[in-house]
This record gives structure tokens, C-alpha cells and sequence, in this order.
């Protein structure tokens, strides 16, 4: 019959001594699987044009300045609120309007035969300056 008192082998004692190591491999482990889902989901949450449209339920809400308006023409021609003005000029007008804020929303109002083409090019020439508070103004659907 076994005695459990100092006649006791020392390897029961060592078989049950706290471990003094932490394993860190579980935690890298799941460090790298976050890794892999943050890049893999980190491109999908930029836009690359934004877009903010309007809902037929909301009010407007106050503003203390006037928006600035561009609109696009059915045949093409660009107005910088009532002004006609080129392509060209765009640029350096919106510049001097905003005179180094780059904080104010412009609405685009692009009419329904315009190429979308022709608006991405209005878009990109803004964004390219620096503008990137940009909305596309569209009415509300009739049911």
C-alpha cells in the first residue's frame, strides 16, 4: 500500500508546481486573423465619390451661409449659380469663392439628359482642387 508522506517520490511534487510561462501563441494567433480581416475589409469601406441625397420626408435644415449651387444644362453648359461659365473657369472661381475654407457644401444640379460622364467631370476637376463636400441635388419620385 502506497504512503502519501515524506516518503513521497519528488516527482509528484514537481507535477503539480503553478506554471510560471505564459503561452502567447493563442494571442497572436487571433492578432493575425484580425489583421487579415481589417485589410480585407478596409478597402470596402471607402467611396470614392461622396454622394448625399436628398429625403422627401426630412426638412431642410437651417444654414447660416446660401450653398453654393452648380448646375449642368441639358446641353452641356455649366452655371455657377445664375452665371454661365466654362469648364476652365470652374476651378479658379470655386477658389476664390472659398478663399482657403475648404469647409462649404456645393450642390451639383445636373439635368436628366446630361451624361453622367459630363458630371463625373465636373465632380472630378472639384475633388481634384480639394473640394470633397460635394451633393448631388435630385427630386423626389412621384408614386
Amino acid at each position: 500500500m502506497p504512503t502519501f508522506g515524506r516518503d513521497q517520490p519528488s516527482t509528484f511534487r514537481r507535477r503539480h508546481q503553478p506554471m510560471s510561462q505564459i503561452n502567447v501563441t493563442p494571442f497572436v494567433d487571433v492578432m493575425l486573423v484580425l489583421l487579415v480581416v481589417f485589410m480585407v475589409a478596409a478597402p470596402l469601406l471607402t467611396v470614392g465619390v461622396q454622394v448625399d441625397l436628398p429625403n422627401s420626408a426630412a426638412k431642410a435644415l437651417p444654414e447660416n451661409t446660401k450653398p453654393l449651387s452648380i448646375t449642368i444644362a441639358k446641353d452641356g453648359q455649366i452655371y455657377l449659380q445664375d452665371e454661365a461659365i466654362d469648364l476652365a473657369e470652374l476651378v479658379p472661381r470655386l477658389k476664390v469663392i472659398f478663399a482657403g475654407r475648404r469647409d462649404g457644401r456645393i450642390y451639383i444640379h445636373g439635368d436628366r439628359s446630361v451624361s453622367y460622364g459630363m458630371v463625373m467631370k465636373v465632380m472630378g476637376r472639384m475633388n481634384g482642387a480639394g473640394f470633397s463636400r460635394v451633393a448631388l441635388v435630385t427630386d423626389t419620385e412621384n408614386r
